[in-house]
């Protein structure tokens, strides 16, 4: 069998923008992503660590690294799926996120599930 189908995670996301947690007379906007997350390979393999890019829309860049997502590093199974909900601010009312998971599958194989771009924006900025 071919290692791309072993090593296949498959990444939705949805953003909400957060109007009570926000202070947009101060430049600061707060947004709740929620991650889905889905083993749809036929390998095991763990989430170990993050990689996001979070561009504003005045181009500035945050980049963010860690490990695990919200204090976990899900192991899933081929048909699993993990589901987290976690946050971001930006200095303006529109922005992107984009990244990937470092996963180690449990043959040991390291690969990278990417996560595509997706918009940040409060309701009624972008059409």
């Amino acid at each position: 069998m071919a290692d791309s189908k072993k090593y296949e995670i498959q990444v939705d996301t949805e953003a909400t923008y957060l109007p009570d947690q926000s202070d947009e007379s101060s430049g600061r906007y707060v947004f709740a992503y929620t991650i889905s997350i889905s083993n749809t390979g036929t390998e095991a393999a763990q989430l170990v660590s993050r990689h996001w890019v979070i561009t504003d829309a005045a181009n500035q860049v945050q980049e963010v690294r860690g490990l695990g997502v919200v204090g976990e590093q899900p192991l899933l199974r081929p048909g699993e799926r993990f589901e987290y909900t976690s946050g971001t601010s930006l200095a303006t009312p529109v922005g992107t996120m984009r990244g990937s998971y470092q996963m180690v599958a449990e043959d040991g194989t390291h690969f990278e599930a990417p996560v595509a771009e997706f918009s940040l924006a409060i309701p009624r900025v972008l059409h």
